[in-house]
């Protein structure tokens, strides 16, 4: 169930079946030349939209922008800092909670580690606040990663690469641009640097070469799959 979608009278019925919703965090971010600029938040959106469906809990609407410090400089991103992503998710969660919701899970398309530190900051003072509260806070991938393993011929894929291509092709072909050439950052971690356009130009990190819709479809079943083993997880616990 789409919660933008409903009214608020059939949102007071529903919630004598479930309390249970699920919220996409996605970007507006550089994906390499060839995938559009809200990858995240398409792949997460249409993973929880179908999980949403097996479930038949609530998927609010997708936050559409995060914490994007690596891609910070390239063209396109248009992130907000760690200290806002608190802010909305503690101003998202209590509203939701005030309007019955006791299952909540946070849901990020967006893998940065400053993004889920956020994210995860304030669900540790909510989930302390709010009694009654059941709150998830994760990235999709971290659902998936054994079965990643399995699917990509990548190693060390992260973003843009043979995954994120592999899905988008899967679920918007025409957005897709052609490949981006293999790239790999230099000089990262624990380093950190000013310039991460030189160190980083293409905004690849992985082999988009390695992608096909086969593999998109099977990683986006995947997502899906372990994304309503959750919900079903939070339901049982709430």
């Amino acid at each position: 169930m789409l919660l933008g979608e409903v009214t608020m009278t059939e949102l007071e019925m529903a919630l004598e079946k479930t309390k249970t919703l699920v919220i996409p965090f996605g970007t507006v971010e550089a994906h390499g030349s060839h995938l559009p600029l809200n990858t995240d938040a398409l792949i997460i959106r249409e993973v929880v939209k179908k999980a949403v469906d097996q479930g038949n809990v609530f998927m609010a609407p997708p936050l559409q922008y995060g914490v994007c410090t690596s891609t910070g400089a390239h063209p396109g991103t248009i992130g907000i800092s760690p200290e806002t992503l608190r802010a909305i998710v503690v101003d998202i969660v209590r509203s939701a909670y005030g309007s019955g919701f006791r299952n909540v899970c946070l849901i990020s398309g967006h893998g940065g580690g400053l993004h889920l530190l956020a994210m995860r900051e304030a669900g540790e003072g909510l989930a302390a606040e709010l009694d009654g509260l059941n709150l998830a806070v994760l990235c999709v991938y971290d659902l998936i990663q054994e079965e990643i393993i399995s699917l990509a011929e990548t190693k060390n894929d992260s973003h843009a690469g043979e995954i994120e291509t592999s899905i988008a092709l899967y679920l918007a072909p025409n957005l897709v641009k052609g490949r981006a050439k293999e790239e790999y950052p230099v000089n990262t971690f624990p380093f950190i640097t000013k310039d991460k356009l030189k160190r980083w130009p293409g905004a690849v990190w992985g082999n988009p070469a390695k992608a096909d819709v086969d593999k998109g479809k099977k990683i986006f079943e995947v997502m899906v799959k372990k994304t309503v083993e959750l919900i079903r997880r939070m339901e049982q616990q709430g």
